[in-house]
């Protein structure tokens, strides 16, 4: 054995060497290329549900009729949001352009859908959750941690994905959800609240003298 070598630090120095192998920059890369990719067609399907009836959808009208009856009000504008949230949002996660506000967007978006299923519980299976927000927490992960090298940002020099428009982005997130589901409810509250109707007053004729 060598004089002065330590034989505990040697061997840790090849253990992270070797871990330090096993992830490559490449790899790293392809992996948030094919995820972020993926995470957008997702959503750009289901966007175009809403917004053009593509895939099986209703379409904005369907939509609107969805969106009055959960509570989002006005309906049309709120159907054409979510269809914008996910279908636009999406696409441009797919091409890593703007990425932090497309982030913001999209998780928005399944942040508010993941509330209208709480109450049914957490699997997808059973109507809960699941679904919207794990699509929700995926679009916030690259709203923090950016498009990676292969994207619009990355070959416009991430004029649009700057770290702070990344926390403004994150700090936006938690926001806009509190205020549609605050808005939500108002609505459903307005509508389990029953007119107030006055009685029609007495059509008295006078008596004849």
């Amino acid at each position: 054995m060598a004089r002065g070598l330590d034989p505990a630090s040697s061997l840790t120095g090849r253990f992270i060497t070797v871990s330090h192998e096993n992830v490559t920059p490449a790899a790293t890369t392809a992996a948030r290329t094919l995820f972020r990719a993926a995470l957008g067609g997702v959503l750009v399907a289901h966007g175009s549900q809403k917004l053009f009836g593509w895939f099986g959808g209703g379409g904005i009208e369907e939509t609107s009729k969805g969106m009055d009856a959960m509570g989002f009000r006005p309906a049309k504008t709120s159907a054409m949001l979510a269809g914008l949230g996910e279908a636009g949002a999406g696409l441009a996660l797919a091409l890593g352009f703007a990425t932090p506000a497309a982030g913001a967007a999209a998780a928005t978006t399944m942040g508010v859908a993941a509330s209208v299923h709480a109450p049914n519980g957490f699997f997808a299976m059973d109507g809960g959750l699941e679904y919207p927000a794990v699509l929700g927490l995926a679009a916030t992960s690259f709203a923090i941690g950016g498009p990676g090298r292969v994207s619009l940002d990355a070959l416009t020099g991430h004029v649009l994905d700057r770290p702070w428009m990344r926390a403004v982005a994150v700090t936006a997130i938690p926001v806009a959800i509190g205020v549609q589901i605050y808005r939500r409810r108002q609505a459903l509250a307005a509508d389990q609240t029953p007119a107030s109707s006055s009685a029609p007053a007495d059509d008295a004729s006078p008596l004849p003298a």
